[in-house]
């Protein structure tokens, strides 16, 4: 793959003025080559972050500016310290400085030796007259390391039916797999997908990564059978009709081959809970409801806001009214408060998921989960959604995240996502991403971070042009790590880094420095760096959560058979001819089950017929993940059943029904939690992670 050379390469006063800002005049797509970010990706980059850079002039006037402001300066916008350790940027202060820290917790100190974590406030005053205050951010050294090793399931909850599910799984279904998981089981977790609102209005992007809010969760998840006011709704005929239908939708796809449909979903559970918001909240419950809304805040109220006013001018709130575009205008609080009935509905829902949500980790942790449930933080969230709109002014205008061009794709990638905005992030002491965390550890027992390399840097696109055509922005790492281990500390959450593909050196080192675990998947387990053949058990990382697979990837079953391979030549996603991705297919399966082979680990049901084999083999994986060191390790669910059906297909939208299948079996028959649950083959994979049979 030869990258297109741009075309207005950037002068060097730019690329000074670039640098300063940490955007990237470079980057390396493999170790032997460097590729140039041309004038215009830099520029326009620049001008996202609120950089005139459009001619010669203004370049050198932001130039004398940035560096004018850097000379004068102080203090950056956030200190950041490690409990044990003083903060580095204190030492450049001239000598005889006055420090004046407001902690977090109501205290007023002279130094900042010994500080508690927290977000302090830190005044500090020269001899010469000068001040400067900043945020100081005072982090635990890392993040405590997980106690013994546990094993887990891993599943998208969407997939996963019950009998009692309105068509898709639900928090319901979550509570009793984590019950039934820790109890029958022994596994001290379960991941699943995020749970993230999504953008509302059919048809709604089925991805569970691009959503209108990170901050609130989706009340498609609901369980509406378990919300108390169910039992004193003053039409209970027409909620029966309603899960009459849900009973429908259910039996479709468990039944008739139908595809998950989450909008046919949620218009019967909205349905439902219009009428369960009908019904007044006892005092108890009132109270509950009355201290979430304190406890959110501004942000809930923002949140809810969106929701309603998009009910009224759409999903996108670019093409609302001009003045509705900014939620602190004189027009937004005139229509929330026309719209305060809808507001508090969905306050309202947002409680009650929460409230489920917690739910779900409560039967975890009572089932014996050391762990619990392990959320999903999605890297971004749709430009037009919730999040975008009540947090303007963190966001880059115009941009967009992606992947720069490398060897498996050369067109590189745009995943639609606005960014923060790193300097933005530091003038308020990383407030949104401290409030993000904060709102996931309520209900996560641990949190998985997708492409945790976005804390140390991001590819922005900008917006109209090619992925080939952006660069990498950085961010401060150490600030985004300190709020990280501050608040998964407070919580006792253990913190899953995905780290997979191309990673900059350095930040696996930093997560692991910092108590991060991180992603390792056994089909990209080899020794890179030597013969390239599977590597054993002993040379894989311990801090680390080892998988046979993931949502993205073929599952087990389709990797050991070579059919991931034919479903991709079935969808003309081949790059290569299918002889050739064959045979590659099958030497990379045939040099780990000779691994495997080698090290006694191809035993159990074995015998006669390929689904036999194929489940030995499947076991068999799952042992060498316990003979590596990893302190965690997830079963795929669908797995444990022989699916053979990715749940997403990287590279198809219309082709293929990413996100929509529910968990089946090798045959392809859907396959319920009850059925999970009775499952000899299912038992059987989990026992091995029990090492009952090792």
């Amino acid at each position: 793959m030869t990258a297109p050379r741009p075309a207005d390469p950037p002068s060097e006063d730019l690329s000074r003025l670039a640098a300063l800002h940490g955007v990237a005049t470079s980057y390396s797509p493999s170790p032997d080559r460097t590729v140039a970010a041309s004038g215009t990706a830099l520029t326009l980059t620049l001008a996202a972050l609120g950089v005139d850079a459009s001619t010669s002039g203004a370049v050198r006037a932001a130039l004398a500016a940035c560096e004018r402001e850097r000379g004068e300066r102080l203090l950056p916008p956030t200190v950041v310290g490690w409990s044990g350790s003083p903060p580095a940027a204190l030492a450049a202060l001239p000598e005889g400085t006055r420090l004046r820290i407001d902690t977090e917790q109501g205290e007023s100190r002279a130094s900042a030796d010994g500080l508690p974590p927290g977000v302090h406030r830190l005044t500090a005053a020269t001899p010469d007259g000068r001040t400067a205050t900043a945020y100081l951010i005072v982090a635990p050294p890392r993040l405590p390391t997980p106690s013994g090793r546990s094993f887990g399931l891993l599943v998208q909850l969407y997939s996963l039916l019950s009998r009692r599910s309105w068509g898709m799984g639900d928090l319901g279904d979550l509570a009793e797999l984590a019950g039934w998981a820790g109890r029958s089981l022994g596994a001290g977790f379960v991941q699943v997908n995020p749970l993230h609102a999504a953008v509302p209005g059919a048809p709604t992007d089925p991805s569970p990564y691009r959503p209108s809010s990170r901050r609130f969760p989706d009340p498609v998840h609901l369980r509406v059978e378990d919300v108390p006011e169910t039992a004193y709704v003053e039409d209970p005929e027409r909620l029966r009709t309603l899960l009459e239908r849900s009973g429908r939708l259910r039996e479709a796809v468990l039944r008739q081959g139908a595809l998950i449909d989450r909008d046919a979903v949620w218009e019967l559970k909205r349905e439902a809970l219009e009428l369960l918001g009908e019904v007044p909240l006892g005092p108890g419950r009132r109270a509950a409801y009355c201290d979430f809304l304190a406890e959110q805040g501004q942000a809930l109220e923002d949140h809810a806001t969106w929701c309603a006013l998009a009910e009224v001018h759409g999903s996108d709130w670019h093409r609302w009214p001009t003045g509705l575009r900014d939620p602190r205008s004189a027009e937004t609080v005139r229509a929330r408060n026309g719209l305060m009935d809808r507001v508090d509905f969905w306050s309202r829902l947002a409680w009650l998921t929460d409230t489920q949500l917690t739910a779900a980790q409560r039967a975890g942790r009572e089932a014996g989960m050391p762990v619990g449930i392990v959320h999903d933080l999605a890297v971004g969230v749709h430009p037009g959604g919730a999040d975008a709109w009540a947090q303007q002014e963190y966001f880059a205008a115009g941009m967009s995240v992606g992947a720069p061009p490398d060897a498996f794709n050369a067109r590189g990638q745009d995943w639609g996502l606005p960014p923060w905005r790193p300097d933005r992030l530091a003038e308020s002491g990383y407030a949104p991403f401290r409030e993000l965390l904060r709102a996931l550890f309520r209900y996560a027992g641990a949190l998985r971070i997708d492409h945790v390399m976005g804390l140390f840097r991001l590819w922005w696109v900008p917006q109209g042009h090619p992925p080939t055509e952006g660069t990498y922005v950085r961010y401060d790492a150490e600030a985004m790590l300190a709020v990280l281990v501050l608040e998964a500390s407070r919580a006792g959450a253990p913190v899953i880094g995905e780290d997979l593909g191309t990673v900059e050196p350095g930040v696996r080192e930093a997560l692991r420095e910092r108590g991060v675990l991180g992603t390792s998947v056994l089909w990209f387990e080899r020794d890179w760096e030597g013969d390239g053949r599977p590597l054993p058990p002993d040379g894989w990382r311990a801090d680390c959560l080892a998988t046979a697979t993931t949502h993205d990837l073929p599952s087990t079953a389709a990797r050991l058979t070579g059919e991931h391979v034919e479903l991709r030549d079935s969808l003309g996603l081949l790059t290569r001819p299918l002889e050739e991705e064959r045979a590659e297919a099958a030497a990379d399966a045939g040099e780990w089950l000779s691994l495997l082979s080698r090290l006694g680990l191809l035993h159990g049901t074995g015998g006669g017929s390929d689904t036999s084999s194929e489940e030995a083999e499947i076991q068999a994986v799952h042992r060498f993940l316990l003979r590596t060191p990893a302190r965690m390790v997830g079963v795929w669910l669908p797995d444990g059943v022989g699916d053979r059906r990715p749940q997403n297909l990287p590279g198809t939208w219309d082709q293929y029904p990413n996100w929509r299948l529910p968990i089946a079996d090798a045959r392809g028959r859907p396959v319920t939690l009850e059925d999970l649950a009775a499952s000899p083959r299912l038992r059987a994979l989990m026992e091995v992670l029990r090492g009952g049979d090792a």
